[in-house]
């Protein structure tokens, strides 16, 4: 104890001992993967201080700081609270006077504050998870302004990276709809070739609905999206987007990088520009982290990823309900299609194959649609509201006190 304690009064004058609570911290982060350099310059303390603490344990022995510790009898009761959930002070201190100890409410502070910093840490602690060949996609969406033709804009950019190689595959969309993450999606898989075992997102409300306990509840639409690809949908825990740190990362880089140049052309430029970026910078950088080229650990990724074959697209075959409005209408994709005035109220069937919408309703055509160009269009068949509108009546001809104010002043000779 008197070498540690001469360490520790060289690292920190005037101290002999560290805090225990900062001891059990230390020990905590290193269990979450933390490195004794990045300890030693969270605490200020050097390497090694931080080693010799946990080369010894936590079980070494070390003088009582402070006041003498009066919930020291309730220890195993308060820690067992607080892993519980209850971590609020007051809270405690009304369980503690329950059970008949009279303590202030900071002395239950101080009493968990060593619990309070090692669930701090848990939660800011994350594991880089490093997957296998082929294993996880991850995707994600990010924002950016730029100049198209001489006006600002914002645009939407669909990143995709690669678990394994980290290649990336990028896309600008016009919003950040179900159907541009689809659309970004399989042309990343058409792009690489190939689909990995499980496609890894964060919550939006487009692709998970919500959770319940652990288990996340996907749209229907993006699970079935997944099966058809052979992809299992997995999705980050609420407030905890950093585990799809690749993509997360990937967005920077894409917004920094490859649209750092903020004024472009036309869009047909800016798409050029990406098609360019993705082959001649972002494959064939030395990467940050596996300090190799995307596109040479991508021969690798390249064997585990479940071969397209033959399968079809599934955007050419998409299959919805839609409610159909007090207009006589259904909206999909932000554009409005006309069905027959009966069925305002119902919900029909949808169906999209290759730029065409199929309206039905108990298994019959109701209504027959090209799908536009575009944005907030509305494809009306006038037929649909036949019979809707009631008929012009012949109106009587203008009423006599309407004349001309000329002639009552002829009457009056003026």
């Amino acid at each position: 104890m008197v070498q540690i304690n001469s360490i520790l009064g060289e690292v920190c004058p005037g101290a002999q001992v560290l805090d225990e609570q900062k001891i059990g911290t230390i020990f905590t982060l290193r269990k979450h993967g933390w490195s004794v350099k990045a300890i030693s310059q969270q605490f200020g303390w050097s390497r090694n201080t931080i080693q010799g603490w946990l080369d010894r344990g936590l079980s070494t022995d070390r003088p009582t700081m402070g006041r003498p510790r009066k919930l020291a009898d309730e220890e195993a009761y308060l820690k067992e609270e607080f892993q519980g959930g209850a971590r609020n002070g007051a809270v405690l201190r009304q369980q503690l006077l329950e059970k008949g100890v009279v303590v202030g409410i900071r002395t239950v502070e101080r009493a968990v504050e060593t619990m309070r910093q090692e669930f701090r840490a848990a939660e800011a602690a994350t594991l880089r998870y490093e997957t296998d060949p082929g294993k996880q996609i991850q995707i994600d969406f990010g924002e950016k302004w730029i100049v198209v033709a001489g006006e600002r804009v914002k645009a939407f950019v669909f990143v995709a990276t690669l678990g394994y190689s980290r290649r990336t595959f990028v896309r600008i969309y016009p919003a950040m709809r179900q159907q541009h993450w689809l659309e970004g999606l399989e042309a990343t898989l058409q792009h690489f070739g190939g689909a990995t075992e499980d496609c890894l997102v964060d919550n939006a409300k487009a692709l998970v609905l919500k959770w319940s306990g652990d288990t996340p509840h996907y749209h229907p639409e993006f699970e079935a999206f997944c099966y058809h690809w052979g992809m299992r949908p997995r999705a980050c825990r609420p407030y905890r987007p950093r585990t799809k740190g690749k993509v997360e990362s990937g967005v920077k880089y894409v917004k920094g990088n490859a649209l750092g140049r903020r004024s472009y052309a036309s869009w047909e430029a800016v798409h050029s520009h990406l098609e360019w970026w993705m082959a001649e910078v972002a494959d064939v950088r030395i990467h940050g982290t596996t300090q190799e080229r995307p596109v040479d650990r991508f021969v690798m990724e390249a064997k585990h990823l479940t071969p397209l074959g033959k399968q079809v697209s599934y955007l050419k075959v998409r299959r919805l309900e839609r409610k159909v409005h007090g207009d006589c209408r259904v909206e999909l994709d932000t554009n409005e299609y006309s069905v027959p005035y009966q069925l305002v109220g119902k919900w029909v069937d949808l169906e999209v194959v290759a730029g065409e919408l199929t309206a039905r309703w108990k298994g019959k055509i109701v209504a027959e649609h090209d799908i536009p160009v575009g944005r907030f269009k509305l494809v009306q068949n006038p037929l649909h509201i036949e019979g809707l509108v009631r008929k012009t009546y012949n109106m009587p001809g203008p009423n006599e006190l309407a004349r001309p104010i000329g002639v009552y002043a002829d009457a009056v000779g003026e």
